[in-house]
């Protein structure tokens, strides 16, 4: 706890140290937007250098051998440490506990939806409340798998003992606590109502608690930048022995298609705010209602951010797709054109940016190209659930926890999928625009396609984290409980949003009345399921019967080894032979350690061969 405790200081030093440098040079006031920036900048130095990075970088600076903490003890997750799997912990329990305040600001906004009129909290209030709410899910979505399970999982399918970058790889974890911090302690500048799309001129004029928004995921996007880059060269450079292209596990294929997206287009979300923050610091005028234009910063905007919707839910197909082919006990259906879809997406997605643009004002010709990129990639998308679903047909189905979970993914997605294609219609979408569907929409596509993802990967693989079991009947119970709560909260808005009622507003007509009150009862529903989740897993990890190494009896390479794994994954280096879905070819096995003791299957444990 030391490093965290030198974090917090050197970050509040640090930021004292900013805001009064700031003030010596050009006068004002502390709260100052100019100030905020310095000081936010100095901040996150301070909390870098405090947490671990004077040791793993100052050092070396000197002259001196970098060290990293070999601490084993439950200590490691509040340091600097550069164990992938420490760090996938880190990103997972970090970005929950996320999770759970956007859902407890999601209930606060249901209560005040449920009946028309302004009960609880101001129009101005709720703005605030709705724009909060929405930059902490999505930043959940965007991280959640591939942070958590990509860290954790990857390096250990492809036989490597760490990331590329380890340090790097610190890097980028611990620049996320600072954008969790930054946001929540915007109210205290007035807070931000522009949504999580901080859409100008709005985000250029509204409270000074916009400038922590920017200063926060302008750092995120720093973070998904060195993570992409991590994983990326990770998977070219330290597969294992006989682990080629086609013999890579789907969820690593998933992991570096993301990995891509996350490196190549984040800038561009990150430069849409730096341009925000100029003007609203140095006197520019980017997207000023003067004479800036708003257009350019929509632009700019979903350039990145569509695309970020498949760094969200790429991670979530490879997931669903991993666990499919082990529980359905059949190698994974039409494995090379899923692998060819999944980076087909990823060239199309950077196409289709301006299907969120239809009313903005931009030039109608450009509609028609980009409603049929939007529709284009559908197909590779379409390619994606074939392969589930050819994956399940005539499978012998072991309907555990995972399972369960991914049918209530596959039902929830494959809805936020078809309703995509009527908003990719240019006639349908001037109707649908800035209504309730385009909420439901969303949700049934970033919940249905990354949340529910990201639930399954813990059912999954939380035997392998811990080396405990959860309660499977309590798992089920909570997958079909989520499942149910989810379509009962989401579905009535699709009614709302077609007979008019506008999205991003706390109060609405009578009319609509009845569809939001019962929307609102089955959000809490929804909210409490998530007590059940989270009482299992918790007292699971601590309490859950012994997992073993491999309780699916998968394939991949991280169930060959023990639970948890040991701290440089293998005893010995791993030989991959055969492909990792090779299930009912007999025992032809995916990887075996010739430099060990053991059974053809190659199954290794921290304690030895078994």
């Amino acid at each position: 706890m030391k490093y965290l405790i030198r974090a917090v200081i050197f970050g509040f030093v640090g930021y004292v140290a900013g805001v009064a440098l700031t003030l010596a040079i050009r006068g004002g006031h502390p709260t100052d937007e100019v100030a905020v920036v310095i000081g936010f900048i100095f901040a996150l130095t301070g909390w870098l250098a405090g947490i671990g990075g004077l040791e793993a970088f100052g050092r070396q600076w000197i002259g001196k051998t970098p060290q990293l903490s070999e601490d084993v003890t439950w200590r490691r997750y509040f340091q600097f440490s550069g164990d992938h799997k420490v760090i996938g912990i880190q990103y997972g329990v970090t970005l929950f506990v996320v999770l759970l305040i956007g859902g407890v600001i999601s209930m606060i906004m249901r209560v005040e939806l449920a009946a028309p009129g302004m009960s609880i909290v101001s129009l101005d209030e709720f703005n605030k409340l709705m724009s909060m709410h929405g930059i902490l899910m999505v930043a959940v979505a965007v991280a959640g798998i591939i942070g958590a399970f990509g860290n954790y999982i990857i390096p250990i399918q492809i036989g490597a003992a760490d990331m590329a970058f380890p340090r790097i790889n610190a890097v980028s974890f611990w620049l996320v606590p600072p954008v969790a911090i930054g946001l929540l302690c915007a109210p205290l500048l007035g807070s931000f109502d522009a949504g999580w799309t901080s859409y100008a001129p709005l985000s250029v004029v509204n409270d000074s608690g916009q400038i922590l928004f920017n200063m926060a995921i302008i750092t995120f996007g720093l973070s998904s930048i060195l993570g992409g880059l991590n994983i990326i060269v990770t998977v070219i450079t330290m597969r294992a022995p006989g682990m080629t292209w086609g013999r890579l596990p789907i969820f690593t294929w998933a992991g570096f298609a993301t990995a891509i997206l996350s490196f190549s287009i984040t800038q561009f979300l990150a430069g849409s705010l730096v341009l925000v923050t100029m003007d609203r610091v140095a006197g520019t005028n980017f997207f000023g209602p003067d004479g800036g234009t708003s257009l350019l910063y929509q632009h700019i905007f979903w350039f990145y951010s569509h695309p970020a919707v498949y760094i969200m839910v790429l991670p979530g197909f490879g997931v669903i797709l991993e666990l499919v082919t082990t529980f359905a006990r059949k190698p994974l259906f039409a494995y090379k054109a899923t692998v060819g879809a999944l980076f087909a997406i990823v060239g199309l997605s950077v196409s289709v940016w301006a299907h969120h643009m239809f009313t903005s004002g931009m030039a109608n010709f450009l509609h028609g190209p980009f409603m049929i990129m939007t529709e284009a990639i559908s197909i590779p998308t379409g390619v994606i659930f074939l392969a589930i679903i050819g994956t399940l047909w005539q499978g012998k189905l072991w309907f555990r926890t995972p399972l369960v979970m991914a049918f209530g993914w596959l039902f929830t997605f494959m809805i936020g999928g078809i309703t995509g294609i009527f908003l990719a219609d240019v006639a349908v979408d001037i109707h649908l625009h800035d209504t309730y569907f385009v909420v439901a929409h969303f949700h049934y596509t970033i919940v249905g396609g990354a949340i529910f993802a990201l639930l399954a990967a813990f059912f999954y693989w939380f035997p392998k984290i811990t080396g405990r079991m959860y309660n499977d009947t309590l798992g089920k119970v909570f997958a079909i409980w989520v499942t149910i709560a989810f379509n009962l909260t989401f579905m009535p808005l699709f009614w709302a949003g077609i007979n008019g009622m506008n999205r991003r507003v706390g109060d609405y007509p009578d009319a609509y009345a009845n569809a939001n009150r019962f929307a609102s009862i089955a959000a809490f529903f929804l909210g409490a399921s998530f007590l059940l989740f989270v009482g299992n897993m918790v007292w699971s990890a601590f309490k859950g019967p012994k997992a073993g190494a491999n309780p699916w009896n998968a394939r991949t390479l991280e169930w060959q080894i023990s639970s948890p794994p040991s701290h440089h994954n293998f005893l010995s280096q791993p030989v991959v032979v055969g492909h990792p879905y090779d299930y009912g070819a007999g025992d032809a096995p995916h990887v075996v350690f010739p430099d060990a003791e053991g059974p053809a299957d190659g199954t290794h444990t921290e304690e030895g061969p078994v």
